[in-house]
């Protein structure tokens, strides 16, 4: 999750998908790591392509970009598309 302090959006995801996200089945699937969008980009993550929106969840696989969502709003639109972007990883081995 690429997020900004004061980003109003970021704070309705924490209020209401973030209580319960590491709890889902999604959410073991799929580990959610916060990066600050005003701090420099990690450098496991150099292969991200840019980040203009908060907030904006990249799937990444194997260091690779596998897609992303940007925005957030509501928690029928967060999953929809998470459960889209997790049909496009490759199977565990």
């Amino acid at each position: 999750m690429f997020e900004r302090a004061g980003c109003i959006w970021c704070a309705r995801w924490n209020a209401e998908i973030a209580p319960a996200y590491d709890r889902t089945d999604v959410g073991n699937r799929a580990a959610l790591r916060r990066v600050d969008v005003a701090k420099p980009l990690p450098e496991d993550l150099k292969a991200v392509g840019p980040v203009v929106y908060t907030p904006t969840f990249v799937l990444v696989q194997a260091g690779k970009e596998i897609g992303r969502i940007e925005g957030f709003s509501d928690e029928a639109f967060f999953y929809g598309y998470l459960d889209r972007l997790l049909e496009k990883l490759e199977p565990a081995r």
